[in-house]
């Protein structure tokens, strides 16, 4: 009777275990955060203002590091600069509102290059 059967997690020596390590995204961008305004209407009492709205801007790096493989390569030959919204929510400046309101009309990724 043969039991090459393994329970579940075990390894012995003839198990090779090879890993890849691909760059992440985070590698191929220099982040910082930036505030903009933005004029936006309350949807509650439908008043105007001025928001500042928070951005983090993903700048491409000029150069890919030196542990990159083909695929990270045309990965990165394809990145672009880009801005990502962190902000989803702003509370209302009318000190009678005062209410939270979801940012629908300002774009959430915008491409900078």
């Amino acid at each position: 009777m043969c039991n090459n059967s393994k329970m579940v997690g075990e390894r012995d020596a003839s198990d090779s275990v090879f890993l890849t390590l691909s760059m992440e995204e985070r590698d191929f961008f220099d982040e910082k955060q930036e505030k903009k305004l933005a004029s936006l209407n309350c949807p509650h009492c439908h008043q105007a203002a001025e928001y500042e709205v928070t951005w983090v801007v993903r700048t491409k790096k000029r150069q890919l590091a030196g542990r990159a493989d083909e695929r990270d390569r045309a990965r990165f030959a394809k990145a672009r600069s880009y801005m990502l919204r962190k902000d989803d929510l702003m509370a209302c400046k009318n000190m009678r509102c005062r209410k939270r309101f979801e940012i629908s009309g300002v774009q959430s990724v915008v491409f900078t290059e």
